[in-house]
């Protein structure tokens, strides 16, 4: 005589289930402290449920609000999940956008019970990245050399409403008295005194940064263009290359080169263990280029599971002779690509010692057949990401937001592979 329970229509061992356990067992209260005492009344939903339901919607390729929305109206599993619950896309959203930084530690927290249960051993690894397009469009962006005419014109064209302003209230009062007002701002030099706030926003930004870049090659303000070498300075300090962009939308994302084109983009660092094949570490930056992240993300590594790899694998991109000297001392074997793949490997200083033992190893089979392994260990997992699952685009802006998002995508992505392991432990 009872309506038959939606948990009935699901199989055993759906990825659900299997998200639902997992997230019971974990620690939430990071999630839970925000509504203490007189918060909850603001969020009626139980975070737990809120957690698995994200968890789920992004290990099956669904990272839209509006979409997980309408998944929690027609899809059994999310029902399931959200046991009847309907939480309005708004309201995932914001969620979302409150916890990310708990879905950090939620990952270091996953990664270190796959380690207690076996699945991770930590005996090599491999480290890639890989640009993943920004909440924001290429189109939202202007050069330094824009912005200066840009801001020249708007200029030009306020002091042009402000006097046309000014004669018609001048030509209003004569007409109707001085009593009448006519001291509103027309519509016109409101527009373009929002963009010309904007565009210097924008510009103080790019000055800031290259005035850093600057400082970091040890430039001082006083220099000058003379500078202290034989070449003066093209550019006084702290003035940006006219060809420099900031982005209006997302400011903290960079134009980056991608398969298909320029785009607003970040940078997705991914450290993956190579017997599980799961993520064991993140990394993010706007910073387009690889070398000088690797040693980060064995750091890591390291303070997640509390030992060092003995092998890592990577990519010419993390090539640099500091690097793999620390990998040395840190009695870690590295095996460092040297050169672009399909193009001749570029010379080696013979002052760099620890590149030339990086050499000496890849010249070997059993380097060059060791060194292989990376493509067969971290590319698939990207592939998963980017292909299976879809994500391309983050949903935040914001470099410290976009970092959280990008754990919440690899914590996903994990559950996901190790409830495809579950038959094998």
């Amino acid at each position: 005589m009872f309506p038959p329970s939606p948990r009935d229509w699901l199989p055993e061992g759906h990825l659900a289930f299997f998200m639902a356990d997992t997230v019971a067992a974990l620690d939430l209260g990071a999630f839970y402290a925000p509504y203490d005492g007189d918060g909850r009344r603001n969020q009626p939903f139980d975070p737990q449920m809120m957690v698995t339901v994200l968890l789920y919607a992004y290990a099956t390729g669904t990272f839209s609000s509006r979409r997980i929305a309408r998944k929690l109206e027609e899809d059994v599993a999310y029902r399931v999940l959200a046991a009847g619950n309907f939480p309005a896309h708004r309201t995932i959203a914001e969620f979302r956008q409150r916890h990310l930084a708990a879905f950090e530690a939620v990952f270091v927290r996953v990664v270190q019970i796959a380690r207690e249960a076996g699945l991770v051993r930590l005996g090599a690894i491999a480290v890639d990245g890989s640009k993943v397009k920004a909440n924001a469009s290429k189109h939202k962006a202007m050069s330094y050399g824009r912005m200066r005419q840009e801001e020249a014109r708007l200029r030009q064209d306020i002091a042009a409403l402000t006097a046309q302003a000014e004669t018609a209230d001048a030509a209003e009062d004569a007409a109707h008295g001085a009593d009448v007002r006519g001291d509103e701002l027309p519509a016109e030099v409101q527009r373009r005194e929002t963009r010309l706030a904007t565009i210097a926003a924008a510009k103080e930004r790019l000055e800031a940064r290259q005035a850093a870049a600057d400082r970091a090659q040890g430039r001082s303000p006083d220099d000058g263009r003379k500078g202290r070498g034989c070449k003066p300075f093209k550019r006084d300090f702290g003035v940006p290359p006219d060809t420099a962009q900031d982005n209006f939308t997302d400011p903290e994302s960079r134009i980056m080169k991608t398969g298909g084109g320029f785009d607003q983009c970040y940078n997705g660092q991914i450290a993956v263990d190579e017997g599980s094949q799961l993520i064991v570490a993140t990394g993010l930056s706007n910073c387009a280029a690889d070398q000088g992240a690797l040693l980060p993300m064995i750091d890591r590594v390291s303070e997640t599971l509390g030992v060092d790899p003995t092998e890592v694998l990577a990519d010419a991109g993390y090539r640099d002779e500091a690097t793999l000297a620390a990998l040395d001392a840190r009695a870690i074997t590295a095996y460092v690509s040297l050169g672009r793949e399909g193009k001749a490997t570029p010379a080696v200083d013979p002052t760099h010692e620890a590149t030339r033992r990086m050499a000496a190893r890849l010249a070997s089979d059993a380097g060059r057949a060791r060194y292989r392994r990376r493509k067969a260990i971290v590319e698939p997992v990207f592939g998963w990401i980017k292909h299976a699952l879809g994500f391309r685009r983050f949903s935040v802006r914001g470099e410290a937001r976009v970092r959280g998002e990008w754990s919440l995508v690899c914590l996903a992505v994990n559950l996901k592979h190790w409830h495809r392991l579950q038959p094998a432990v």
